[in-house]
C-alpha cells in the first residue's frame, strides 16, 4: 500500500508542477492583448486549467500527507537525504498548498474576506504559490533530479522573461517591431 501510495504521490507531482506552470504562464498572456494568439489562446484555456491544477495539486497534497506519515511511522525507509531537509522540503510543499488555496478561495468567493480581494491580490497568492512549489519541487524532487535540473532553471527563467515581457508592454516601451 505505501509503495502504490508514493508512486500516486510522485505520479500527481508530475501532473501537478506542469499545471501549474501552464496556469501561470496562461496567466501571464491573459490580460495582455499585445501577445496576440498567445493571449486569445489563455482567455479560453486559462481558468480551466487553473482549476484543473489545483484539483491535481489537492490530490498531490492529500497523497504527500500520508507519504509523509508513513515515513515518519517507519512503514517506509526514510528517504536517501536527511530528515530535517526532508521536513524543510515538505514545509515549503505546506507553504505552497496554503498559499494556493488561499488564491483560490480568494477567486471563487472574493467577500469570503474582509475586504474584497481583486485579481492583483488573488494573483500575488497564486504566484507566491508557485514560487513555494518549485522551491518544493527543486528541493525534495531529488528522486527525480535527472527530470528536475535540465527543466527547472530554464522553464522558470522562461516565465521570468515572460513577465518582464509583459511588464514592458503594460508600461508602454515600446518594441523595435512597431513602425514610427
Amino acid at each position: 500500500m505505501s509503495q502504490f501510495v508514493w508512486l500516486l504521490d510522485r505520479g500527481a507531482a508530475l501532473v501537478t508542477y506542469p499545471s501549474l506552470y501552464l496556469a501561470v504562464l496562461t496567466g501571464i498572456f491573459y490580460n495582455t492583448e499585445s501577445f496576440g494568439t498567445l493571449h486569445s489562446a489563455a482567455r479560453r484555456i486559462h481558468i480551466e486549467l487553473s482549476v484543473f491544477a489545483m484539483i491535481v495539486t489537492l490530490l498531490h497534497a492529500g497523497l504527500g500527507i500520508l507519504d509523509t506519515w508513513f515515513v515518519f511511522t517507519g512503514q517506509v525507509p526514510a528517504p536517501a537525504y536527511s530528515m530535517p531537509y526532508f521536513l524543510g522540503g515538505v514545509a515549503v510543499g505546506a507553504g505552497a498548498l496554503l498559499m494556493l488555496v488561499v488564491a483560490m478561495l480568494g477567486f471563487t468567493d472574493a467577500k469570503r474576506f474582509q475586504q474584497p480581494w481583486g485579481p492583483r491580490v488573488v494573483h500575488s497568492f497564486a504566484y507566491a504559490g508557485f514560487a513555494f512549489g518549485t522551491i518544493h519541487a527543486a528541493a525534495i524532487g531529488t528522486d527525480m533530479m535527472g527530470l528536475v535540473r535540465p527543466l527547472l532553471g530554464p522553464s522558470v527563467a522562461f516565465l521570468v522573461y515572460v513577465l518582464l515581457l509583459r511588464l514592458l508592454v503594460l508600461h508602454g516601451i515600446p518594441s523595435n517591431a512597431t513602425a514610427s
